[in-house]
């Protein structure tokens, strides 16, 4: 083990990608979700030589401040129930910008649990510590966001891949 300053960067190295992938699924931004990889990394500094598990210590600095960022911004933007049609060909494509733009119209906290549940496959103990509530809180925020998705998406299946009728 070297200095914190090493292991910080080593783990920046090597989980960034991750981190931005999670980011990129809580933002549905690409440039959103940079910056909130940055500003998660740039808050976990202080703490690092004390920190003991770093990938869940940026975890649930990405969520809070995703959390935040949105109620922050929430009032200049407007969102919408209605889904675009599906287009007709394109697949994997197609499901994957599906649930993109549904995972947008969950509350952040449901989106939250989502990413970190499903994506990023943490259990539900791993997604309550890493945001900060109770493991009952992050069943029941699961529960009502998938039931939202499959409002939003009637033809998405358990493993969250949209099924197409006569096809």
């Amino acid at each position: 083990m070297g200095s914190p300053e090493r292991d910080f960067e080593e783990f920046v190295v090597a989980r960034s990608g991750a981190l931005l992938r999670t980011a990129y699924l809580l933002t549905g931004n690409h440039q959103d979700a940079e910056d909130l990889v940055q500003t998660a990394l740039l808050k976990a500094v202080p703490e690092w030589g004390k920190v003991r598990e770093p990938e869940s210590y940026v975890r649930r600095i990405l969520a809070h401040e995703s959390i935040s960022r949105w109620r922050r911004r929430r009032w200049r933007e407007s969102s919408t129930e209605a889904l675009p049609e599906l287009p007709a060909a394109g697949g994997d494509v197609d499901n994957r910008l599906l649930l993109r733009q549904a995972l947008g119209l969950l509350a952040p906290r449901q989106r939250a649990v989502i990413v970190l549940r499903y994506f990023d496959d943490l259990t539900e103990a791993q997604t309550a510590e890493a945001l900060g509530i109770s493991v009952g809180t992050v069943k029941s925020q699961a529960r009502d966001a998938l039931a939202r998705l499959r409002a939003l998406i009637p033809d998405l299946d358990a493993n969250g891949d949209v099924i197409r009728s006569g096809r």
